[in-house]
């Protein structure tokens, strides 16, 4: 059974995605959150399940090639381990720095400034 968008659900929460560890925030940066989707394979992609009926993950066999996981088809473009990585966590915050939205990492600098 194919699922389309109106049965996935985003794991996304005021620009980040919280039920990851390192997931960076993407606020600020100009970078909007893409929605999980289906690809040609049927296999859902971004949604943090990462258990789809249709992937090749979950009906593997000698007969399946392992490139056919291979391309952009299977990477979504926010929701990526790729993005908990030190050096994309810089480039976000640099992103930030050119919008003019800087928030501090450790503490709030606008606390009591008001």
């Amino acid at each position: 059974m194919k699922k389309d968008k109106t049965d996935m659900q985003s794991p996304v929460f005021d620009e980040t995605q919280p039920h990851q560890v390192d997931a960076p925030s993407f606020k600020g940066t100009g970078i909007e959150m893409k929605a999980p989707f289906v690809n040609r394979y049927g296999v859902v992609i971004g949604d943090s399940l990462y258990d789809s009926s249709d992937s090749p993950l979950n009906n593997w066999s000698d007969e399946v090639d392992p490139a056919i996981m291979s391309g952009d088809e299977w990477v979504h473009p926010t929701n990526d381990i790729g993005w908990n990585t030190e050096e994309n966590h810089e480039m976000l915050h640099q992103k930030r720095a050119e919008n003019g939205f800087l928030p501090h990492d450790t503490h709030d600098a606008s606390y009591m400034k008001d």
